[in-house]
């Protein structure tokens, strides 16, 4: 096939199974904790290593920030033959009990951003994959991590959330703001909308991990605030998730798991 050309590969790479952080940085970091990890290509923000999981070639390619710029890695990678998409990013908390250090799995995700509306109506729900879900879920409880499953807000504008006030549109995202965390809403991110909208159009599987920076919802009622930078465990938990549904394709039993498969 001809190479994709926001991606500028085809389908060489050989993998089913794609791990997608944001900042083409983490790319590298990702792969080492696979078998056999190696450079494969770099364009635009699009930074990809190839490793194996299980015997299994995984590609771990950045996504940039945003819908739109994820929305064409998914569109061609499955083009190049990735049926799977495990997204790994960083998150702010929005619920009081999400607190700096944590991990939060998307199970769904408000739709305020653009791209996905370019696929389908707002009414229609961006929603996780339920195995990618409970695969990550699992791993994140195998590594006893400190762990939240629920709702996501995506955004278009990082700015917008954090100065709201200055934006001449400031009351409708201060008055939505509220609205998602009356709601339950766990955390703030940019791509996971546009991932989920993009994968169930396509008939392909995701899911979202990611670990919180931070809790601007925390500081302003006087809890504690930690900023943590680390995003280890998540990154472990979308590496071990990806290995959890590897093998579950595989029809092999997974150590630990506490669910019942069909």
């Amino acid at each position: 096939m001809e190479k994709m050309y926001h991606i500028d590969f085809d389908d060489s790479h050989g993998a089913k199974y794609a791990i997608v952080p944001g900042d083409p940085g983490r790319v590298e970091k990702i792969a080492r904790r696979l078998e056999n990890p190696r450079f494969f290509h770099q364009n635009r923000e699009y930074t990809s290593w190839l490793g194996e999981i299980s015997g299994e070639t995984v590609i771990i390619i950045s996504s940039g920030i945003g819908g739109p710029s994820t929305a064409i890695a998914v569109e061609e990678l499955y083009q190049t033959g990735v049926r799977t998409f495990i997204r790994v990013g960083t998150c702010g908390g929005m619920a009081a009990k999400v607190t700096g250090g944590d991990i939060v799995i998307a199970t769904g995700a408000i739709r305020m951003e653009g791209a996905s509306k370019e696929y389908v109506p707002i009414e229609f729900p961006a929603v996780a994959d339920i195995d990618v879900t409970n695969a990550l879920i699992q791993a994140a409880k195998n590594a006893g991590s400190a762990w939240h499953a629920g709702i996501v807000q995506c955004k278009d504008s990082f700015y917008g959330q954090h100065s709201p006030d200055r934006m001449p549109a400031g009351y409708e995202l201060t008055e939505k703001w509220r609205a998602w965390i009356k709601a339950g809403c766990l955390a703030s991110e940019m791509e996971s909308a546009a991932l989920f909208i993009v994968a169930q159009i396509l008939g392909a599987k995701a899911g979202s991990v990611f670990s919180v920076v931070w809790n601007q919802e925390r500081e302003r009622l006087g809890l504690s605030n930690p900023h943590v930078h680390d995003s280890a465990a998540a990154i472990d938990a979308a590496v071990e998730a990806a290995r959890i549904l590897i093998d579950a394709d595989r029809g092999q039993a997974i150590p630990g798991e506490d669910r019942q498969r069909r």
